[in-house]
């Protein structure tokens, strides 16, 4: 998913979005660990998602106290 895309989320949607990337992640290594896991990569794009959602909402809360002065 792109940073563009994820900017247009609601902040709800992007901590759904958190979410599922986090569970993602998880059962990934999981698969990793138990050999079942064929597409290493997977791991690698999945963990530049969860980077690329916490900066986007970094960047809003970063916002916030901008507008309040």
């Amino acid at each position: 998913m792109k940073a563009r895309d994820l900017r247009d989320m609601t902040d709800e949607e992007l901590e759904n979005a958190l979410a599922d990337r986090r569970q993602e992640l998880f059962n990934l290594r999981f698969q990793s660990v138990t050999g079942a896991l064929e597409n290493s990569a997977r791991l690698k794009l999945a963990k530049r998602e969860i980077a690329r959602i916490l900066t986007v909402r970094h960047e809003r809360e970063a916002q916030l106290p901008a507008e309040k002065k």
